[in-house]
């Protein structure tokens, strides 16, 4: 799919922010006119796609898959391939790719690239990626077989019906066989590849060789990212110009969200996500600061408190959550109790300005798989009489001074985690705080940088709870890595990942696993409206379960500068899903 639907389908979104510092406030200087300077909290976590577990990411401006996907329609669109064909099983897929492919670097780019993409390095056990959920088809958990028939064409084919197929095969990044091959080849003295260590942050940016639109110029660390043009690039307009037509990208850090206002209003930006609390003031500045703010209607993704349910242990043999915390939290009644504590309506009104509403599952509304409350979906809305009632009934009890106990008389306390600087999320954590103090819990609140909660989360796993956000699309099965007990984003209950020992002590719950079976049974089902009543069960026990407590699902609105034309915004694909016909008209 194109950049921004590339950015928001295959990477991570943990969306949070973190401080930073004035020199990274302000974005580089030029001479040049032709460019655009877009923000983004955090800077690169690695310049290796594969390895990369980051919502923030570079990926989308240097990458191409076989396919994109429109950003209004989601439908597919030719890419690398000019065209595809199905067979009448649906079972195999044969891609054609256009004539005279080239890297970045001028290399020639075959199917031997796409072998070795998928062969080497997304079907290999030795690489962790989080793609590997995604593409395991059906029960046997089989890799899709990858063949090639001649320099140009080559076929995908699988075992068993896979409703996705067309869209894994060919929507994921294909990389570079003549610069990777010999460190995915090689190992450490670990015995582990060497691509594990190639293509860090402190690589030469001119060094990385993609197939997209762009490629790295420069990266200065907490300060920016700037990519050129790929004069490789395959895409040309009606009349044969090369496209895309913006000469370069400033990718420009700056984490703190006050500090992005400033920076557009001041014109160094072009563009910037357009928080709820600043809708107002950036509407009423549009003709005079020329920029125009897009409505795209609901987010398709999430944004939700997690509770931690692992209970595994770690190297050291100790717990990753508290043994009395952990008690609480495997508590089906006491994950209910928060959902009906936390005062959703409120947190709309008052934070998002009304520009939103709760939100109650994980699948969009947009999604033709979206089960509605209407149809049956289980909802919480703020009820602090049900919420004690539930507590009680668990065992849980009060003392006189109105603090929440468990049955051994111990204070519930926790910590809720996040990422700094966004001030939305940090908003949402303080209302949580006041209104869980409603039953007697003491919320402690924690802010790391962007990376730091990152790791936390998925490396060392010692966090009681976690305020995050994931993106979302109208297809499910793209986010099997977060319902896979396996999966890599299985933050509520992560196992052990590609490389890792095995964890002590970690055990899948029965309803966890029933999600993940219904999950591969959806994608094994080519019949829309069987596919749509299995989602509907997997979101009938998400409701009933409570993994996450989901929060508001808000407008999206999003300020580009007028000089840029040809937009086409939406919530599925953001201001830039078309960023190969966008011109700057100074």
């Amino acid at each position: 799919m194109m950049l921004h639907s590339r950015l928001r389908w295959l990477a991570i979104l943990l969306a949070a922010i973190a401080t930073i510092t004035l020199s990274a406030c302000t974005p580089a200087r030029s001479n040049l006119v032709n460019r655009l300077i877009v923000p983004t909290p955090s800077g690169p976590a690695t310049f290796n796609y594969p390895l990369n577990q980051s919502a923030y990411s570079v990926f989308g401006y240097m990458y191409e898959g076989l396919i994109n996907e429109n950003g209004l329609t989601s439908n597919l669109e030719p890419g690398l391939a000019e065209s595809w064909e199905v067979s009448k099983d649906g079972k195999k897929v044969v891609f054609t790719l256009r004539e005279g492919l080239k890297w970045s670097d001028g290399e020639p780019m075959t199917t031997d690239d796409i072998i070795f993409s998928y062969e080497k390095i997304y079907f290999n056990d030795k690489i962790p990626s989080g793609l590997k959920d995604n593409l395991r088809v059906g029960n046997s958990r089989q890799f899709p077989k990858v063949k090639k028939i001649d320099s140009r064409r080559v076929e995908f084919s699988v075992a068993e019906p896979f409703a996705p197929f067309i869209r894994y095969a060919g929507g994921i990044p294909v990389l570079p066989a003549h610069i990777l091959q010999e460190s995915v080849d090689n190992t450490d003295a670990d015995g582990k590849p060497k691509f594990l260590a190639t293509w860090n942050t402190d690589t030469d940016p001119k060094k990385i060789v993609g197939n997209g639109q762009y490629r790295m110029l420069s990266y200065t660390p907490n300060q920016r990212v700037v990519l050129e043009r790929n004069p490789y690039f395959w895409r040309k307009d009606a009349e044969g110009n090369l496209q895309p037509y913006i000469q370069q990208i400033v990718w420009q850090i700056i984490e703190n969200t006050d500090n992005q206002l400033l920076n557009f209003r001041s014109g160094d930006l072009d563009t910037l996500d357009v928080q709820p609390e600043v809708f107002p003031l950036l509407k009423r500045e549009e003709k005079r600061g020329k920029y125009t703010v897009f409505n795209g209607g609901p987010d398709t993704g999430s944004v939700f408190m997690c509770f931690n349910l692992n209970k595994g242990r770690n190297a050291q043999n100790q717990p990753f959550v508290d043994p009395v915390k952990s008690r609480w939290f495997a508590t089906k009644e006491f994950r209910q109790a928060i959902a009906y504590g936390i005062n959703r309506s409120a947190m709309t009104n008052n934070i998002y300005r009304g520009l939103g509403a709760p939100l109650h599952s994980p699948i969009p509304a947009q999604s033709p798989f979206y089960l509605s409350p209407e149809q049956g979906l289980k909802t919480y809305s703020y009820d602090l009489q049900k919420a004690k009632e539930l507590l009680l009934s668990a065992g849980f009890k009060y003392n006189s001074e109105g603090q929440l106990l468990d049955a051994e008389g111990n204070k519930v306390r926790f910590t809720l985690l996040m990422a700094a600087g966004k001030k939305v999320r940090e908003q949402m954590g303080t209302q949580i705080k006041q209104d869980l103090g409603k039953l007697g819990m003491q919320v402690d609140t924690q802010f790391l940088s962007f990376n730091t909660y990152v790791e936390k989360l998925r490396l060392t796993r010692n966090w009681d709870t976690y305020l995050g956000g994931f993106t979302g699309g109208t297809e499910p099965h793209s986010g099997y890595n977060i319902w896979s007990v396996n999966g890599t984003l299985h933050s509520f209950n992560q196992g052990p990942q590609a490389g890792e020992p095995p964890i002590k002590g970690w055990e899948v719950y029965d309803w966890e696993q029933k999600i993940d079976d219904l999950y591969v049974k959806a994608s094994q089902e080519l019949d829309e409206a069987k596919r749509k009543e299995l989602y509907g069960e997997t979101q009938r026990i998400i409701a009933e379960q409570v993994p996450f407590v989901y929060m508001v699902n808000p407008l999206t609105f999003e300020a580009v500068r007028d000089r840029i034309s040809g937009i086409r915004y939406s919530a599925l694909g953001g201001a830039f899903w078309n960023l190969y016909e966008l011109k700057i008209t100074e």
